[in-house]
């Protein structure tokens, strides 16, 4: 082999290399998101909150080597401002790695926007396999029914799949396999479900047969994580939240071993029948897992906390150093980094797209 090759080789790095230094650009990407929302902490304009959290990581995409496109955007339900599907972001340059992409540039706005926890910012990104299955599945729903639960109880169903884990059982019967697979009393299985009237019948059960029940405002994707997280001290999550915010979940869950299972909700009559129409009828009784939202190995997840939440700590400011608290997770590796980063503001800049250029913050 000549000098020249070698060098060749050496100085220009596989796509492989590529992906994983990509990857840290999707953690700059919602740091830089929490950052940018967090004048709007409590001020009750969450489309202000949402418009800067985007306009954030829209600067950061317009700067990341990659051929990025978003399959899945933010702003569906509420009309927010987002990033939107079909919308082409990164360098797009010739060599660069694709990317399939999910967003949610804050999960939590309401609670974002009263200054209450369980706030984020977070990204979920693929690579797909082949070219025409999209590697993070678009659900075209408002809403599932979602069934979480961790990487122990994932694998009990796996070796047994006659265990009733599963989105359709009573949850009753999903929180007693739960409490022996876990090896507690049912008293101490801790059931998280978002604080919704039509989780009504969800929050009834858990009461009923004697479990403990945390409930939660707002905040769909980080719940959805807590019983795959061991410092979470949360063993189920159950109940009708974001479709989108299912296959973030989703692809989070794929990287942390945990599981999920989730169902089209439709809302009301109109909404099946727009389903059905747009050929989608006969999924309405599907069951999801995990790895049918969010496909493959080649699956990053970055988030970022902008309010404490079963996830992430929030963003902490003292004097003019900002602290944010993030976590970069990997399917193929299983690799889960948690990073503490501080920003100091006297020499801290970010890119907007908005301004085109680096801004201070």
């Amino acid at each position: 082999m000549g000098v020249s090759e070698t060098v060749n080789r050496q100085s220009s790095p596989s796509n492989f290399d590529i992906q994983r230094m990509v990857a840290f650009d999707f953690l700059r990407a919602t740091e830089i998101a929490a950052l940018n929302c967090l004048q709007w902490l409590g001020k009750g304009n969450k489309e202000a909150a949402d418009e800067a959290a985007c306009d954030a990581i829209r600067g950061m995409f317009d700067i990341t080597d990659m051929c990025g496109e978003i399959v899945i955007g933010e702003g569906i339900k509420d009309e927010a401002p987002g990033l939107f599907k079909g919308e082409r972001v990164g360098m797009w340059r010739e060599g660069s790695p694709k990317f399939d992409i999910a967003i949610d540039p804050i999960d939590g706005t309401t609670n974002m926007s009263k200054g209450m926890p369980n706030a984020i910012s977070c990204i979920a990104a693929a690579i797909p396999e082949n070219g025409s299955e999209p590697a993070l599945q678009e659900i075209p729903a408002f809403y599932m029914t979602k069934l979480a639960y961790p990487a122990s109880v994932r694998q009990a169903w796996l070796d047994d799949p006659g265990l009733p884990i599963d989105v359709d059982a009573p949850l009753s019967e999903v929180i007693r396999v739960t409490a022996k697979i876990l090896g507690k009393s049912i008293r101490d299985v801790v059931v998280m479900v978002l604080d919704r009237p039509r989780n009504a019948s969800f929050i009834e059960e858990v009461r009923h047969i004697g479990a403990s029940l945390r409930m939660i405002g707002d905040g769909d994707i980080a719940a959805a994580l807590a019983p795959a997280l061991y410092s979470s001290n949360i063993d189920l999550y159950v109940g009708i939240g974001g479709a989108p915010e299912g296959v973030l979940a989703a692809a989070a869950l794929r990287c942390l071993g945990g599981g999920m299972q989730a169902k089209i909700w439709p809302r009301n009559d109109e909404q099946r029948a727009s389903l059905v129409a747009g050929g989608w009828g006969d999924q309405l009784d599907t069951i999801f897992r995990s790895k049918d939202l969010a496909r493959g190995n080649e699956i990053l997840f970055a988030a970022t906390g902008i309010s404490d939440s079963p996830l992430l700590k929030g963003v902490e400011v003292r004097g003019s150093t900002v602290t944010t608290h993030s976590v970069l997770m990997r399917a193929k590796s299983g690799t889960v980094r948690y990073m503490t980063t501080e920003h100091h503001l006297e020499r801290k800049t970010i890119h907007l797209r908005s301004s085109g250029q680096e801004v201070a913050i």
